[in-house]
């Protein structure tokens, strides 16, 4: 990358924002400068500790004051290392099958989530699956990130989404037993179903880029990946149910150039029931980092290590979330070239003291 792609607008609650790109673009390369990747956050001294927004906020309040909030609660954040400040604006975890027609559903009482209703009885009904310019929650969320955008000037920047894209859209819309019987039934018309949601990704990233401002800001993912031009997390956790040339079927190809468009990303591997994809996901191009989750009822991440391990000696980055204290001893295991660490404080002198002892030790 050239130093062009470090003029991206200052940011008031990150000064060295300069040096922090500096050591994101070196991460993407797998390179090293003086110390690992680093996002540590803390409480900012001195300054006053206002409440996030709840998860999901801005489906149904006003974005306007969701993002005055965010802007407040940012701002009594130490956004240490390469921590940039932003916000990832989510309607749940279902927002691309609802932008293609699906219904999203909350809860009556707050449970923390919304999901799609299955809504495909008939494919010949559904398809071809399109992007509605219309769609009520899709100009919602473009609207919401213009407004956070508005809001966030020369201070933070709108991260990019949670999307749920490829296989994700169709097992919201169509339901886990039945899109697995469909792939026996009926492979032909998944081929059909798949080419419609690949070929929306594009247009769907690009207009969420372009919304929340990206260009100016820079990327950063629902995981906090950043990066000067672009960047953001992909996933299909619809391959737990599925076995490797099911997966080499319908699911590599989308990754495979949903990595191309953005460039730089990470993958979130959601559970052991995913790993026997592991090396089909290292060959991707583009495929940079794997953010590995435990999954409910399963070790802790640290009891990982072999995975951890494993992943690095394929030349894709591992992200490893730790406090200050677990530190040292991700450090003294993993290669220093290939971690990003998302690492919590308790205060900022905790935060500084961490990224210090990182210098000094690696």
């Amino acid at each position: 990358m050239s130093d062009a792609t470090l003029l991206t607008e200052a940011m008031e609650f990150k000064p060295d924002l300069a040096d922090a790109q500096r050591r994101w673009l070196a991460f993407w390369n797998h390179e090293l400068l003086d110390r690992p990747c680093c996002c540590i956050r803390a409480p900012k001294e001195g300054a006053v500790q206002a409440p996030w927004p709840a998860y999901m906020a801005g489906a149904r309040e006003d974005p306007a004051a969701v993002a005055a909030q965010v802007v407040e609660a940012a701002a009594g954040v130490f956004w240490g290392g390469e921590a940039v400040p932003a916000y990832t604006p989510s309607f749940g975890p279902d927002m691309f099958s609802a932008w293609l027609g699906a219904e999203l559903k909350f809860p009556e009482f707050e449970t923390g989530t919304s999901w799609a209703e299955a809504c495909i009885e008939e494919w010949d009904d559904w398809l071809p699956l399109r992007l509605q310019a219309e769609n009520a929650w899709w100009q919602r969320m473009l609207a919401f990130c213009r407004e956070m955008r508005s809001q966030f000037v020369g201070k933070l920047a709108v991260a990019h989404l949670d999307i749920h894209s490829n296989m994700d859209a169709l097992l919201a819309m169509r339901g886990g037993e039945r899109l697995c019987m469909d792939m026996i039934d009926c492979p032909e018309t998944i081929d059909r179903a798949m080419a419609d949601v690949r070929a929306e990704f594009v247009p769907v990233y690009d207009a969420l880029y372009e919304a929340a401002g990206m260009s100016a800001t820079g990327t950063a993912g629902w995981v906090p990946a950043y990066h000067p031009v672009r960047t953001n997390t992909i996933q299909c956790d619809f391959a737990a149910l599925i076995g490797p040339r099911q997966f080499r079927r319908w699911a590599m190809p989308s990754l495979e150039e949903e990595a191309a468009h953005i460039g730089h990303c990470v993958y979130h591997l959601d559970g052991p029931e995913c790993l026997v994809h592991v090396p089909d996901l290292c060959s991707i191009p583009g495929l940079d980092c794997i953010q590995w989750t435990t999954g409910a009822r399963n070790a802790a991440f640290g009891e990982w290590m072999d995975l951890l391990h494993d992943i690095q000696s394929r030349g894709v980055a591992v992200w490893v979330p730790c406090s200050v204290e677990e530190l040292p001893n991700y450090h003294r295991q993993l290669k220093p070239n290939l971690v990003f660490y998302d690492c919590s404080a308790p205060t900022q002198k905790a935060a500084e003291d961490a990224l210090a002892w990182l210098t000094a030790n690696t």
